[in-house]
């Protein structure tokens, strides 16, 4: 055998066969990161899906938080409005209880004297020595004086006039007087009094006479009879 000739052909087919091995391998490796990038684009796309999700559920959270924070500066608002509005009167069922305890009240007073003194109940009220210290525990910074009926709920400077020009000065004289009195009082001052509700003006006037500053300031805080 001429081994020169077999040197000829030999190597170029080992060249050729190490060219197949190469081209088999890179073949591979190619197709391997072809099918990598489509997975890798697949998994993208439900990325971006998932993502245009989540972002759809926050802006849908934004808005419902918009529109309680809107509910509750709304609410916040009534509630500030409530706190500064006046008073208002407790149920006509306890305002009409209120009126009837009155009456009963005024249905046990004495006739009027010749000389106009105030119309009193059968047992007139003797009221003890004034205690500021007392009252000044009970009302706190409000100075209390003796004998001043604006003390009691409803009474103002100008109605505490009306009863100073009827006799009417003191806590005992003014828990001794009939409802149906502290209403013709409150009328001699014109209709515009005529609206007040005296029903408990003796009952409180009569607290403030036996220094019972504790329960009438209680009272107080807890109704409001005595208003318009």
């Amino acid at each position: 055998m001429d081994f020169s000739n077999v040197a000829c052909w030999i190597w170029p087919l080992i060249a050729g066969v190490i060219c197949g091995i190469l081209g088999y391998l890179l073949g591979r490796l190619f197709g391997s990161s072809n099918n990598k990038t489509i997975d890798y684009s697949a998994d993208l796309d439900a990325c971006k899906r998932k993502t245009a999700s989540l972002q759809a559920d926050l802006d849908a959270c934004t808005r419902k938080t918009a529109s309680l924070e809107a509910d509750l500066a709304s609410s916040q608002s009534k509630l500030s409005l409530a706190k500064k509005a006046p008073i208002v009167a407790t149920s006509t069922a306890s305002i009409a209880s209120s009126f009837a305890a009155g009456a009963a009240t005024g249905a046990v007073t004495n006739t009027v004297t010749e000389n106009n003194l105030p119309q009193e109940k059968s047992n007139s009220v003797v009221g003890v020595t004034f205690d500021a210290i007392a009252a000044k525990s009970a009302y706190g910074k409000k100075k209390v004086r003796e004998n001043d009926l604006t003390i009691v709920e409803g009474i103002g400077p100008k109605i505490s006039e009306l009863f100073h020009n009827h006799d009417i000065k003191t806590w005992a004289s003014l828990a001794s007087t009939s409802v149906e009195k502290c209403q013709e009082v409150l009328n001699s001052g014109g209709k515009r009094y005529e609206i007040h509700r005296p029903g408990t003006w003796p009952m409180q006037a009569e607290m403030a006479a036996l220094g019972k500053w504790a329960e009438l300031k209680k009272w107080q805080d807890e109704h409001d009879y005595g208003k318009a």
